[in-house]
């Protein structure tokens, strides 16, 4: 594949598969093709959180059949205890209740190993700019859910920081307000924005807004929009 001409730094990934030929042709693939520096395989859910923290990958590949501790609630942990880490599940499900646990569970895109190469990368690229990489096939799926409400016990996928946030913006509060609320840094505050506009498919602070009032997530009239806007 042709690369666009910008230079990006390598993105470190943690590979997270029981199946060592498949990880050891994927990993050849992408850096050969990517400039993507693997920077470590666990073949456990257990083993994936350990190597997650102590490597502190940009990215994790989670397979969601895995020993011990699945790939789900690795996927859960990851993302509660670091959410700065992307995780995207790659997986041989195309089952509607893997992938929308994936999303429940924090889960910034869903991958089927059946996906061709040439797709596979034009995913991946979506990832680099921002974007929640899906398979063909999937994104209709995710809309649909979303918009019936993304199942119970959270809003629209969501995990419980990026709910927090939604409500406290809902609330007319900006990023340094949530931070200084939720004692978080800014910058973590403006991470959680930025997942909440790619979930829910929002494009801008207003959108989230109104979203949040439109579900009854709220309990005062949207906030007047005066002020610089912030996303």
């Amino acid at each position: 594949m042709a690369h666009s001409g910008i230079h990006r730094p390598p993105v470190r990934t943690l590979m997270v598969d029981d199946h060592a030929t498949f990880v050891d042709e994927l990993v050849s693939l992408l850096e050969e093709t990517r400039e993507t520096d693997v920077v470590g395989r666990a073949a456990s859910g257990e083993d994936a959180l350990e190597q997650t923290s102590a490597l502190r990958p940009d990215l994790v590949l989670v397979d969601l059949a895995l020993p011990g501790m699945g790939g789900l609630e690795a996927t859960r942990l990851i993302s509660a205890e670091l959410p700065e880490i992307r995780v995207v599940i790659l997986t041989v499900s195309e089952a509607d209740e893997d992938l929308f646990e994936a999303i429940r569970s924090g889960a910034h895109g869903y991958l089927v190993k059946s996906t061709s190469s040439a797709e596979f990368f034009d995913l991946f690229e979506a990832l680099e700019r921002g974007e929640a990489p899906l398979s063909r096939g999937l994104a209709g799926k995710i809309v649909r859910y979303l918009a019936a409400g993304g199942g119970t016990g959270q809003t629209a996928g969501l995990t419980p920081r990026e709910d927090e946030v939604l409500r406290l913006v809902a609330e007319g509060k900006t990023n340094a307000d949530i931070a200084g609320e939720l004692e978080i840094s800014e910058a973590t505050a403006k991470f959680h924005m930025s997942n909440i506009l790619a979930k829910l498919h929002l494009e801008n602070r207003a959108q989230v807004v109104a979203f949040a009032h439109r579900h009854g997530l709220a309990a005062q009239e949207p906030p007047s929009p005066e002020g610089p806007a912030e996303t």
